[in-house]
């Protein structure tokens, strides 16, 4: 029998490792080990998050393509590829290239379904930045995605970045890629017809990144601990010339199928592919370009070495396909061949190494782990209002919530960006969503990521549906219409029962929100163990997110326009200050109840403002969320670097709120919220919209001015506002 502490260094448990030798029916050979250690892990496998994850709804008003590694959906003839994914822990080790290889790996799980990745998105947390490390880590995870996407020539155009203790000690890097390609020309991740060969493309294998789905990325972080050799090592010149050289081979229709060597590296893409493919693979190691001497059997199997891919070749094209590769510099070897067996076969210098059924590799064990409440949640969602005072001075206030890093502009990351690179971004990083057009179309797509983990930690289930509601609201504000999902979901320790009943409720949350707006949930992944000796990161189920502009000519953004033009505020605002910001900065308190959402009227707000801007009625849009109606019209008159512009909300806004604590009135986070503006002649027709929704409308004021007043609250010029909200970040940094 093997030793036990050899499994489990592999991150393999007694339990698995007894399976393992039960399917085999001897002991594994330490390939096969290897490869199962790799497969069966959380990061590959899903093990413990499998059975809810076949929860969230497939199908919603655009048809939707779920695909191997990516998904998305169909619109006019054209397939939106897209998805999210992790790269949480090798960016706490590593933070530049844990970034950088993040952002490659999710191109190419795009690129590899066919697409042309057109735009990247990044959804960012870190601990507070007045810890030296968390400082080191937002500059490096920037540097990373900025190296990878600027060198790369896909254009990160949107995304957040958000602060918390909780992040300390394990931040969390999601990204988010999108393309586009006709949708009769999709690619999928597949092998069979036997006999069809099996060539690797692409670059060659190192031992960088051995062990990172199993080792690093499905076990918490220990005190004092060092795992740099898991962390893969990224050249985003050669993933550009292996986007091209892979959209080339793809267009010969010489492929049977494709997959990216990502997580796992040659295991996952070998075993997957064969098993979606209900084939069987057998690979000779021999053939397989390496750049390290003396690489071991489960070395070159286990090896996230970055920039490669398998693919399965129609028999007798494999010298065309070669040849396109060598064109661009990149390795293009037959490895194998497609068998009949149902197993994959892995030979290395003359002997067979490895001989397990794909099944049995591809399809981890499933778990249904124990989750019970947490013990401190009804403690920490107890707030008395009576007991927190006040501030006498609201323009204070207001200036210390711009200057929260959390709320604060970003620009000093996205500036670091090419969001401009292949000329398609119509808004620009700093709006509510980011749009882009795509050439030759009339229409476009809006994207947007969003959570508020504090939510989820004070209620999972609600904290899971306000971030899908957010991120729809985003969408709807920029002009489109909300249209599928991926997600990152990123939790603690699922073997621990309080962090898996945050997980299955946030799930929940998610899957009934989806459904209510009637859009699928195409792609995605889950990230575990995202805690460290200091603790478990908030729960943080995100929320990726596109929308469809019938008419990208019709796009809005968030900020105010042209003096004299009316300000409205579509919704409600109740008197809740639990989970928010202004309850955290000001009065360093976590607690209370997430905001109440209903999903009809939020429905009924979005459909509003959607059809607003369809009939060309508004000038702006922009949705209230943390820091509440105070920080929202801020961002509407400053958000604009090239012309910032005043407003006026009217005492008898504030009058008609007087029931309203001043602070909640002015802070609270209140759902289904949207600040709007027109011109004066078009207000009727809004609110004639406003009314057959069943919307609650009320005209709130004016733009206009060299400040933000709000008649006896706020009064503060342009310029306070403007050196609060941009110059945050940059203190920090």
């Amino acid at each position: 029998m093997v030793e036990r502490n050899i499994y489990c260094a592999l991150g393999l448990n007694d339990q698995e490792y007894q399976k393992i030798e039960q399917i085999m029916g001897r002991e594994p050979s330490s390939t096969e080990l290897a490869m199962f250690s790799v497969e069966w892990s959380e990061h590959c496998g899903y093990p413990r998050s499998r059975s809810l994850l076949g929860l969230f709804p497939k199908e919603g008003k655009y048809q939707a393509m779920i695909g191997e590694d990516s998904g998305g959906i169909f619109y006019a003839d054209t397939a939106i590829v897209f998805k999210m994914e992790s790269h949480n822990h090798p960016s706490q080790v590593e933070p530049k290239q844990g970034a950088a290889t993040g952002v490659g790996g999710i191109i190419r799980d795009i690129f590899t379904a066919g697409a042309k990745p057109i735009a990247s998105l990044d959804s960012l947390r870190f601990g507070p930045l007045t810890e030296p490390y968390n400082r080191f880590l937002l500059k490096g995870v920037v540097d990373g995605i900025a190296f990878y996407g600027n060198c790369l020539g896909v254009p990160t155009v949107g995304g957040e970045v958000y602060f918390d203790e909780s992040y300390s000690g394990n931040c969390l890097v999601n990204a988010m890629s999108i393309g586009i390609c006709p949708k009769d020309q999709l690619a999928r991740a597949r092998a069979f017809g036997v006999g069809n060969s099996i060539m690797y493309v692409g670059s060659s294998t190192g031992r960088d990144g051995i062990g990172g789905c199993s080792v690093l990325a499905s076990h918490e972080f220990g005190e004092g601990e060092e795992k740099r050799p898991t962390v893969q090592i990224g050249d985003p010149f050669t993933e550009k010339c292996l986007i091209e050289a892979t959209l080339e081979m793809l267009a010969t229709g010489h492929v049977v199928g494709i997959k990216d060597m990502g997580a796992a590296g040659l295991t996952c893409s070998s075993a997957e592919m064969a098993h979606a493919g209900e084939s069987g693979m057998e690979i000779d190691l021999d053939k397989v370009p390496l750049r390290e001497e003396g690489m071991e059997a489960y070395e070159i199997m286990m090896s996230e070495s970055q920039e490669r891919m398998l693919v399965c070749v129609k028999k007798g094209k494999e010298e065309e396909i070669s040849d396109i590769f060598k064109k661009w510099d990149l390795h293009g070897v037959v490895i194998g061949q497609v068998t009949d067996d149902k197993n994959i076969r892995v030979k290395y210098q003359g002997k067979v190494v490895a001989d397990i059924q794909t099944e049995a590799l591809a399809k981890a064990p499933l778990y249904q782990m124990p989750f019970q409440e947490p013990a401190n949640l009804k403690v920490m969602n107890t707030l008395d209002l009576k007991t927190i005072p006040i501030p006498a001075d609201s323009n204070q206030v207001l200036l210390s919530l711009l200057s929260s890093p959390t709320i604060a502009s970003k620009e000093w990351v996205y500036e670091q960006y090419d969001h401009m690179v292949q000329t398609n971004t119509t808004v620009l990083p700093g709006s509510d969503a980011s749009v882009l057009r795509i050439k030759g179309k009339e229409w476009g797509l809006a994207a947007t990521s969003d959570c508020n983990s504090r939510y989820c930690l004070l209620d999972p289930y609600r904290g899971a549906q306000i971030a899908v509601a957010e991120a729809a609201r985003n969408l709807v504000c920029s002009g489109a219409d909300p249209a599928a999902v991926t997600d990152c979901l990123n939790f603690g320790n699922p073997e621990k029962p309080d962090r898996y009943w945050y997980f299955k409720n946030c799930v929940m949350g998610i899957v009934d929100a989806c459904k209510a707006f009637n859009i699928p949930v195409v792609s995605g992944n889950v990230s575990f163990y995202n805690e460290s000796p200091k603790g478990a990161i908030n729960p943080t189920p995100t929320i990726g997110m596109i929308g469809i502009l019938p008419d990208v000519a019709k796009r809005c953004t968030q900020y105010f326009k042209d003096d004299g033009d009316v300000i409205i505020l579509l919704g409600e605002t109740k008197e809740e200050l639990g989970g928010s910001e202004y309850l955290k900065v000001i009065h360093g308190k976590v607690a209370g109840q997430a905001p109440e959402l209903d999903l009809l009227k939020e429905k009924a707000v979005q459909k509003a403002v959607y059809e607003a801007i369809q009939q060309g009625l508004l000038n702006s849009a922009h949705d209230c969320s943390e820091g509440g109606l105070a920080v929202a019209l801020a961002e509407c008159c400053v958000s604009n670097r090239d012309k910032a512009i005043g407003s006026n909300i009217n005492s008898s806004f504030v009058i008609r709120n007087s029931s309203l604590r001043k602070d909640a009135l002015l802070f609270g986070e209140s759902q289904s919220r949207i600040i709007i503006s027109c011109s004066k002649d078009k207000t009727a027709k809004v609110e004639a919209l406003a009314k057959a929704n069943q919307v609650p409308c009320q005209k709130i004021g004016q733009v206009g001015g060299e400040s933000l007043k709000i008649e006896g609250l706020i009064d503060l010029p342009l310029n306070k506002l403007n050196d609060a909200w941009r110059g945050a970040l940059k203190q920090y940094v």
